[in-house]
Formats: C-alpha cells, sequence, structure tokens
C-alpha cells in the first residue's frame, strides 16, 4: 500500500530536518509511541500500543534511516510486529523552502500481515492516513512553538 502526502511546518527546513532526527521530539508526536530510543548510528528502536478497528496491540520494532542528504531528504526503513501481525515499509521524506515554512513530502510503501491485514487494506489505509495527519500535526506544534521566542 502507498501512502503520500504533503504538509507545510511554520519553521525552516534545517530546523525541522534536526527535529526529525531527535527521538524525544518524535516521541511526542508519534501517536501511541511508549518509547523511542537511539541504538546506534541512524538506527532506532520504538515501542507503539496502537488499534485499528477492533483489533489493539503493542508493536515493537525498528527504524533505520538512510540517504540522509540534510536538510533536503532522507530515506527511513521500519519493521515492527506484535500480537495483531506485522508492519514493513519504506518512507521518502523531502524538505523543501517554502518561504520561511517547510513543505514536507512522505511517500511511503507499507505492507502488513497478520490479524491486522484482515480488517481490510482499505480500513488500514484510512487509519495509516489518520494517523500520519495526527503525527504531522502534533509535530508541527512541537516544532513551531519550537522555534518561536518566549515573551
Amino acid at each position: 500500500m502507498i501512502i503520500q502526502g504533503t504538509h507545510t511546518i511554520a519553521a525552516a527546513p534545517a530546523h525541522v530536518f534536526d527535529r526529525l532526527m531527535e527521538p524525544a521530539f518524535l516521541q511526542q508526536a508519534i501517536p501511541g509511541c511508549e518509547k523511542l530510543e537511539k541504538t546506534g548510528e541512524d538506527e532506532y528502536i520504538a515501542h507503539l500500543k496502537l488499534g485499528i478497528g477492533s483489533i489493539k496491540g503493542s508493536y515493537a520494532g525498528k527504524v533505520r534511516l538512510t540517504d540522509r542528504q540534510p536538510p533536503h531528504k532522507f530515506t527511513m526503513h521500519l519493521q515492527g510486529s506484535g500480537g495483531p501481525g506485522f508492519v514493513k515499509g519504506t518512507s521518502a521524506i523531502e524538505l523543501k523552502a517554502e518561504g520561511e515554512a517547510t513543505e514536507l513530502h512522505y511517500s511511503a510503501n507499507v505492507q502488513v500481515g497478520g490479524l491486522i491485514a484482515a480488517v481490510g487494506s482499505r480500513v488500514i489505509e484510512a487509519v495509516a492516513k489518520k494517523l500520519a495527519g495526527e503525527f504531522f500535526l502534533k509535530f508541527s506544534a512541537i516544532v513551531e512553538h519550537d522555534v518561536k521566542p518566549e515573551r
């Protein structure tokens, strides 16, 4: 399944890129994320609790970043599993300056299996888009607050 989207963040690309590389910022923004920890150069482990329809569960996974070209783009590789099944995917992230803001483009190719796949690809795709939207709204708010001077 392919999931794509664009999101505008009111911060410079270099700042957005830096925050995308910081587990503490990401953990706050990723829906259901209980833990995101760096384990090596461009490698992380993650623990999430998520539900799709009536299937809820905990997932443990690994994230690896490749093709880093700060502050313009990188590729993220994800694989995780839990009681309800597994998820595996690759996402290309590209950042472009739009005035004083950043336009973030993402394109992900995701595979799911196990019980979670039983809910159907349309439901999974809708949930994936919803989770991506929630992530980018929260991430944007965190990053935008981070760049504004305190009064």
